[in-house]
C-alpha cells in the first residue's frame, strides 16, 4: 500500500459510490488490472485492505451527510422525537410529518438487506471474477437506459407508500451483487414506483446511510480479526480525504444531471466498461 494507490482507490470510491456506475465493481476492476503484470507486486503486498475499504465507505457516508445536511438534521431531530414519543406511549404520529415519514420509509427499505447478510462473503467473492463484474455493469447500464425512458413521477416522502419502500429495499438488496450500481438500481426502482427524479436520488442517498453503515459494521468485525497495520494509517487517511471530497462533488453532479439532463451517458459508460472488463478478463487468463 502506498499513497498513490490510496489516492487512486479513494477517487474510484468517491466517484463510483454515488454516480450510478458501481463503486464495488470499479474497485474490483482496478485491483484486477493493477494486480496483473507489472502491477502485481503492488496488490500482492497489500495488507489491511479490508480496513481500508471500510474507511473509504465511512468517508462517503460523511459526504452524504454534508450534501443532504438539512434532511439529515431534520431526520435526527424527528428521530429523537419519535423515541421520546414511543417511551411515553404516544406512538409514531405527530411532529414533522415529512421527516418522520422519510425516516420510516428508509427503515422499511433497509429491512430487506437482512436477507442478504447470510450471503455476505459469497457475494464479496464474486469480485474476484472480472467477467461477472463486467456483465453486471452491462445490466446496470440497461437499468439506467430504462430509467431514462420512464414517465416522470410525482411522489415524494409525503405520499410514497410502504410498498414503494419495500420495492426499493429489495432492489438495494439485489444491488449488493458486485457490478450492479446501488445508486443506479435504487434510483431506477424508485422512479418505476412513481417517485420524482429528484426525490428518487435523495431517497437512494439517504437510504445509503443505514445500509452502508450496516455493511461497515459487518466488515469491521472481519477487519479487526485480521489485525491493523499502523504503518498504513497515513495512506488510509489520504484515501479517506480523497473519497470524501470526490464523493461530495459526485453527489452534486448527479443532482444536476437529474435536474437538467439524463442518465444516458452513464448507461453508455457502464456498457463500455462492462465489455472492456469481460475482454480483459479473457485476455489476462
Amino acid at each position: 500500500m502506498n499513497i498513490f494507490y490510496a489516492i487512486l482507490l479513494g477517487l474510484v470510491q468517491g466517484v463510483a459510490e454515488f454516480l450510478p456506475i458501481s463503486s464495488s465493481g470499479h474497485l474490483a476492476l482496478v485491483e484486477t488490472i493493477l494486480g496483473s503484470g507489472k502491477g502485481g507486486e503492488l496488490i500482492a503486498s497489500m495488507d489491511g485492505s479490508a480496513l481500508f475499504n471500510i474507511m473509504l465507505h465511512l468517508a462517503t457516508l460523511v459526504a452524504v451527510v454534508i450534501a443532504y445536511w438539512p434532511d439529515v438534521r431534520d431526520m435526527a431531530t424527528e428521530g429523537g422525537a419519535m423515541v421520546r414519543g414511543l417511551s411515553r406511549g404516544e406512538g409514531l404520529a405527530g411532529g414533522n410529518v415529512p421527516a418522520r415519514r422519510l425516516i420510516l420509509m428508509i427503515i422499511i427499505a433497509t429491512l430487506p438487506l437482512v436477507l442478504v447478510v447470510p450471503f455476505h462473503h459469497q457475494l464479496e467473492s464474486l469480485n474476484e471474477y472480472p467477467w461477472f463484474v463486467g456483465a453486471a455493469l452491462i445490466v446496470t447500464g440497461l437499468l439506467l437506459y430504462i430509467a431514462d425512458r420512464m414517465p416522470r413521477g410525482r411522489k415524494t416522502e409525503r405520499d410514497m407508500t410502504v410498498w414503494d419502500a419495500v420495492f426499493i429495499g429489495v432492489a438495494q438488496g439485489v444491488a449488493t451483487i458486485p457490478g450492479l450500481s446501488r445508486s443506479g438500481t435504487t434510483i431506477t426502482a424508485g422512479m418505476s414506483r412513481g417517485l420524482t427524479r429528484q426525490f428518487a436520488v435523495k431517497f437512494s442517498f439517504l437510504m445509503s446511510l443505514l445500509s452502508v453503515l450496516g455493511a461497515v459494521i459487518l466488515s469491521l468485525i472481519d477487519a479487526v480479526k485480521d489485525g491493523v497495520d499502523g504503518s498504513l494509517i497515513p495512506a488510509y487517511l489520504v484515501g479517506m480525504a480523497v473519497a470524501g471530497v470526490t464523493g461530495y462533488f459526485s453527489i452534486k453532479l448527479l443532482q444536476r444531471v437529474v435536474a437538467k439532463g439524463r442518465f444516458g451517458g452513464f448507461a453508455y459508460y457502464c456498457w463500455a466498461v462492462g465489455v472492456l472488463s469481460i475482454v480483459l478478463s479473457l485476455a489476462l487468463k
